[in-house]
């Protein structure tokens, strides 16, 4: 049976109990059931409210009371949620009668008075928190030794004295979306102004059987120390990039500066891009690639970060993605052997032809489009900054300019990337060694690469994380990859779609 682990809050007042409430809401997730104990009067209702409310994130919601319907559902959280008060229920038996087990399947289900359903309650994901009167004020003691709950404690825990330690123990504390990264965001209302915490622990992946993992072989950041290095490097050469405010790297824990809400992309359904400032996030990226930029930068004091290169084994490990997960995705069956033999004989040949990941080397930031390109309003930078950028390579500037003008989450009409892409080589052309040429050769090879890992990364997205809502982006991510087909330098990559996957180059793909 896995160890307890058992921690105690002392509440002076409501507000503390609003307080942990809010905070427990920020580490909850889909399939956790938090048992609510305590006589009456010792603020299980106070809590239960705050709770709801942080997850629906509207202060304002009306949360009634289950003590007689029994049960109260909030489709419309952040996760979906379900409130239970069993103080009426007349056997634990009856338990089962509520719909807990397929609430739990995508939602949290809150129980009050969980002591009357005895061990009928279902959940492996649980946390036990029992409220009662102490002195002047309220304990709060949480217990948990089921699925993960025991590690979620213990990261609580070091987090409260992360932000003690810099003087935030008493910031307001709201989620902040993510995306389809392990990190996670609060954004922090401080007297200092509003900041964002990022946590983000050390996740070093080996891999199995001695065989290196995928995210060893792509170079993908498994700390925090990528993103700290690459942040003080970005602002040293006049990129928008948060500021750092307090670290603790053994921890992974950063404080940023909060750039705001601001996007490059309209606030329609669907949303568009506004294209003065897609033309502008290009024109950062040729300003950063105009220069002479290291291929090593401090983390603090005692380490440095070597940035990895964006060789060959980088290169074939995303586009291989597809073949793992795209191709079972349309096709219902995993890639033939041949198959992926020819994937990988026509991809060579394309690098062989062109140079693509020899020549015009810079900073790769690897996810420079909408999600990850805040806009803000004034300061003395550019007014594109970029959020996203611990996984950067050294490698072909054409990645970037790609990712950008073939937006993976919004639709970006050819006319308009033609202008990203023209807003970009203006700047360029000023340099004295820019083989245009060249570089739209690159644009398209590695355009064709991204779209390809990206058809990879949203069919894993489905299958193995449980989240559908990336398919809806998978026709538009097919629609560039068939722009970039259309270049000659890609030949014998295009021959390989048409015969092996030609769903993966209609707009229809799904």
């Amino acid at each position: 049976m896995p160890e307890q682990v058992r921690r105690t809050r002392g509440l002076t007042d409501e507000r503390a109990t609003q307080a942990l409430a809010r905070e427990i809401a920020l580490f909850a997730k889909p399939g956790d059931l938090i048992a609510l104990a305590g006589d009456l009067g010792s603020g299980k209702t106070s809590f239960a409210r705050a709770f709801i409310r942080a997850l629906a994130a509207d202060d304002r919601l009306e949360v009634p009371s289950p003590t007689f319907t029994l049960v109260q559902n909030y489709g419309k959280a952040r996760i979906p949620m379900t409130h239970c008060d069993l103080y009426r229920l007349g056997d634990a038996a009856e338990t089962a009668e509520l719909g807990l087990e397929d609430a739990l399947e995508e939602g949290i289900v809150l129980v009050e008075w969980p002591e009357r359903g005895g061990g009928a309650l279902p959940g492996e994901n649980r946390l036990d928190i029992a409220l009662e009167l102490a002195g002047g004020g309220r304990m709060a003691t949480l217990s948990a030794t089921r699925g993960d709950w025991p590690q979620r404690l213990e990261r609580m825990e070091t987090i409260s004295g992360f932000l003690a330690a810099n003087g935030l123990a008493d910031a307001q504390r709201t989620h902040l979306q993510g995306d389809a990264s392990t990190r996670r965001y609060e954004r922090l209302r401080t007297h200092q102004g509003p900041r964002v915490l990022m946590d983000a622990p050390a996740r070093p992946d080996p891999g199995l059987d001695g065989a290196p993992s995928y995210s060893r072989i792509a170079h993908l950041a498994e700390s925090v120390h990528p993103f700290v290095a690459m942040a003080d490097g970005l602002r040293a050469v006049g990129v928008h990039a948060p500021q750092i405010v307090a670290r603790d790297l053994d921890a992974g824990l950063l404080v940023l500066e909060d750039l705001g809400t601001g996007k490059i992309i309209s606030d329609d359904d669907p949303p568009t891009p506004i294209a003065e400032r897609y033309i502008a996030s290009a024109r950062l990226l040729a300003h950063l690639h105009g220069r002479d930029l290291p291929d090593s930068l401090p983390v603090d004091a005692a380490a440095n970060h070597h940035l990895p290169p964006f060789d060959l084994g980088v290169f074939e490990a995303e586009a291989s993605l597809l073949l793992d997960w795209y191709v079972p995705h349309v096709l219902g069956s995993a890639c033939a052997e041949d198959a992926r033999t020819g994937f990988t004989q026509a991809w060579r040949a394309v690098l062989a032809e062109t140079g693509t990941l020899e020549r015009d080397t810079t900073w790769v930031l690897r996810d420079h489009h909408s999600p990850n390109i805040v806009w803000c309003s004034d300061g003395d930078m550019q007014r594109a900054a970029v959020i996203d950028f611990q996984d950067a390579l050294l490698g072909p500037a054409a990645y970037d300019v790609a990712s950008l003008a073939m937006d993976a989450r919004v639709d970006v009409p050819e006319a308009l990337e033609r202008r990203i892409v023209a807003g970009y080589l203006a700047l360029r052309r000023q340099g004295d060694t820019f083989d245009e040429d060249a570089f739209l050769i690159d644009y398209a090879v590695m355009g064709a690469q991204r779209n390809t890992k990206i058809l990879g990364i949203f069919a894993r997205l489905n299958a193995r994380d449980g989240k559908p809502g990336y398919l809806r982006h998978i026709p538009r991510v097919a629609g560039y990859l068939a722009r970039c087909l259309k270049h000659s330098a890609l030949g014998p990559v295009a021959d390989w779609y048409a015969r092996h996957l030609p769903p993966a180059t209609d707009e229809v793909a799904v």
